[in-house]
């Protein structure tokens, strides 16, 4: 939560094949430079998101579009992919899921409070919004995401993913804290034709540590 291209996506603005694809990074309301306004979280805010996202890439002239989509984004992507599917290409995730069960609820209820964050996770962000702000959002979207939890089988998204019809490539890191595996299962499971990549060594950051490894499976993959 609260990521932004400039903070969480260097290494694929700056790298991937430029010859290839046109990379647009996109921050959603309330996050990164899309501020005012302050971010919220509704129960539809996913598919806001979504929404936003395909509304831009369409106002920018791009007549279809592959997706890249990390944790949230990875979530929105599916919503994308499911309620816009000519215009979606291809799709790689990472970090997703499409339910919250009372385990993910305890993760997150651990990383609520910005002050116990390491240095190095907090410091980018608070640089970007204030330590304020980041610590308001952060408990916010602990709330919102968690809101999913109390409605049935902690229904996200689960219910679209059969409606998913581009290739979809799910990439998961083995000792991602935030996101059990089997979240990347039940996707891989629900998303007709869909193909997941194991990385033994990724966490959650998978596309940051092992940038040129997975900028490689994308590229090579949304070819």
């Amino acid at each position: 939560m609260l990521g932004s291209g400039e903070t969480d996506f260097a290494p694929q603005l700056k790298s991937l094949n430029k010859n290839l694809f046109t990379v647009v990074a996109w921050d959603p309301r309330g996050y990164g430079h899309s501020r005012p306004p302050d971010r919220d979280f509704p129960v539809d805010f996913f598919e806001r998101d979504a929404k936003d996202a395909v509304d831009l890439m369409k106002t920018l002239k791009f007549k279809k579009i592959s997706l890249l989509g990390w944790s949230d984004g990875g979530i929105t992507a599916l919503f994308a992919a499911a309620k816009y599917p000519s215009y979606i290409n291809k799709m790689v995730i990472w970090g997703a899921n499409a339910y919250v069960t009372e385990e993910d609820e305890r993760i997150y209820q651990g990383i609520r409070d910005v002050s116990k964050w390491s240095e190095k996770a907090r410091k980018p962000l608070e640089a970007l919004y204030g330590y304020d702000y980041l610590a308001k959002t952060c408990e916010k979207w602990v709330d919102g995401i968690g809101q999913f939890k109390h409605l049935p089988d902690g229904n996200i998204c689960r219910h679209l993913l059969p409606l998913v019809q581009c290739p979809t490539l799910i990439v998961h890191g083995e000792k991602d804290p935030l996101v059990p595996r089997f979240h990347a299962d039940f996707i891989h499971e629900q998303v007709k034709g869909s193909r997941l990549h194991l990385m033994p060594e990724g966490k959650h950051n998978l596309h940051l540590r092992f940038a040129n490894e997975f900028n490689k499976l994308a590229e090579d993959f949304l070819q």
